[in-house]
């Protein structure tokens, strides 16, 4: 009989330590300036897994139209934007000494003119390859050299992204992308990865690989030499259980959340299984149900570097301490 009235004190005294030892850590916790739990639910969404990387929109072919001989430009055809077909007129230019028979002719009078231009005809400049006129370099009566680029022109227009050594493993070819410029960050359009250079580049001791992301529909506003923003969806989950990865504590390679307790104000901490992430949200493979409450700890007390046995420690043991 004193056996079990000596049990009752020694539980009736525990429970009172318990309670002046969460009284103290509640009195601290508020003394402190922190503050409460918050509160997150597990819901069902997507998870979409996004590599970002910077990039230049660049020709994939940029093609210079050098004329075979010096001369004049006597007529150009096309105006920077168009589109031209293989073959194509560009331009008509004149040899040098084409040029000063012309004009020597000229000053004789309209008739010795016209005799000339058709005895002499000019050169025309076509166009070897479908693409965009990219750069027009000349306008009619402007003398040019062998050397001088008078068009320019692109085939189609890509961005060459550059993605870091870490995550290139992760890109494979015809993998859908996201580009945005600089000059138009609210008109974003979809591409495709069209191809992964197997050379790396090293600036600054980072190295990175050269992506050519291919737009499936360029826009009207699209430029060489823009700068441009490149997302790559590397993973993507739909329907799954999440939460906000805030609300996730890892501690020797196990990951838990932070219960509420029915019995007590003391958070539980409880074991979870995950899956993607993406930054912000991290998907729940088990351990949780939809629907179910966690509590995020504060800031400030997550982050804390002092050891406490507090029971308000966020997975219930010291900081910095093995459980």
């Amino acid at each position: 009989m004193n056996l079990k009235f000596l049990s009752q004190k020694l539980w009736i005294l525990l429970g009172v330590l318990i309670l002046i030892i969460g009284g103290v850590g509640l009195w601290k916790y508020k003394a402190q300036g922190i503050p409460p739990f918050r509160e997150a639910i597990v819901t069902r969404g997507d998870i979409h897994v996004i590599i970002t990387a910077t990039g230049t929109v660049s020709p994939e072919n940029r093609l210079e139209i050098k004329p075979p001989i010096a001369g004049r430009v006597e007529d150009v055809k096309v105006n920077e934007g168009e589109t031209v077909e293989k073959g194509q007129l560009l331009a008509w230019m004149s040899s040098s000494e084409r040029a000063a028979l012309l004009d020597a002719a000229q000053a004789r009078g309209a008739d010795e003119l016209k005799r000339w231009k058709e005895f002499y005809r000019p050169t025309p400049i076509l166009s070897p390859i479908h693409g965009t006129i990219i750069l027009r370099n000349v306008e009619p009566g402007q003398s040019f050299t062998t050397q001088e680029a008078i068009l320019v022109i692109s085939d189609r227009l890509t961005v060459k992204a550059q993605v870091d050594e870490t995550d290139i493993g992760t890109i494979k070819l015809g993998q859908a992308a996201e580009i945005s410029l600089d000059a138009y960050p609210k008109k974003s359009f979809s591409a495709l990865v069209d191809q992964i250079a197997f050379d790396a580049k090293n600036v600054n001791n980072v190295t990175t690989y050269v992506v050519d992301v291919l737009p499936k529909n360029p826009p009207d506003f699209l430029r060489s030499g823009m700068t441009a923003s490149v997302n790559f969806e590397t993973a993507s989950h739909t329907n799954v259980l999440t939460l906000p990865l805030e609300a996730i504590r890892t501690s020797e390679g196990h990951s838990r959340v932070l219960l509420r307790s029915e019995k007590s104000k003391i958070p539980i901490p409880h074991d979870v299984t995950l899956g993607l992430d993406d930054g912000q949200k991290v998907e729940i493979l088990s351990g949780l149900s939809e629907g179910d409450l966690v509590l995020i700890p504060p800031k400030k007390l997550s982050n804390s570097a002092t050891k406490t046995t507090s029971p308000f420690s966020p997975m219930g043991h010291p900081s910095g301490s093995r459980k």
